[in-house]
């Protein structure tokens, strides 16, 4: 592997054809991480259990270590907290923005996709919108540039869907993106973590932006 790749900030983001956005083992992860457990007991307790109701055993592990990276992503307890034990809407939005922390191009996609489509009081959204951000990060990272037609439709769909479970988009083939609403709990973690740079895409701007 070359230099290049192994200093991409895009490296890692291939993971996400089989990481998508997982809110109902985040939901469960963070449960055992608020109980206190420690990461190997959270991992134990899942693959024990089946927690994730999965078919196969193989990937409870792979999943519930993905699960904990992304918690770890938000930098505070009580996000963890609210991800285990707040509203459906609220805990979504948290572990969006520990995805955006986790991956690099869902941060860039985010921000300088639907972040500036808000900004722009531009709500048309289609395929052409994600077509245009990877187009420009593939001419930009040689890493992004090696992955594949199927690696990268994959993650065109989880993008997509991510918009869906985040009421950005009513449904997969929606092209009208919904103003969205950031959670109080959320702007003050985003605030203590000194990533009001995040705000834009959560249809939230500071005064005089």
């Amino acid at each position: 592997m070359s230099e290049t790749h192994n200093t991409s900030p895009y490296k890692g983001s291939g993971q996400l054809t089989r990481e998508p956005f997982l809110f109902y083992e985040m939901r469960i992860t963070a449960k055992l991480m608020s109980e206190g457990l420690e990461e190997s007991e959270v991992v134990k307790r899942i693959v024990d259990d089946n927690l994730f109701q999965y078919p196969t055993e193989k990937s409870l592990a792979s999943m519930s270590k993905a699960c904990i990276a992304r918690l770890h992503a938000l930098n505070d307890n009580n996000l963890i907290q609210a991800v285990a034990t707040r509203s459906m809407d609220t805990a979504k939005q948290i572990c969006l923005y520990a995805m955006m922390k986790r991956y690099r191009l869902v941060w860039d996609f985010m921000l300088t996709v639907i972040g500036e489509k808000y900004r722009l009081q531009e709500f048309s959204f289609g395929k052409k919108d994600i077509n245009v951000f990877f187009m420009q990060i593939q001419e930009q990272d040689d890493c992004v540039s090696s992955w594949s037609d199927s690696t990268m439709k994959k993650i065109r769909q989880v993008l997509i869907k991510v918009l869906v479970e985040n009421g950005y988009l009513d449904h997969i083939k929606s092209e009208h993106l919904n103003p969205v609403l950031l959670n109080p709990t959320l702007e003050d973690a985003i605030r203590n973590n000194k990533d009001d740079g995040v705000f834009p895409a959560f249809n939230y701007f500071l005064q005089g932006e």
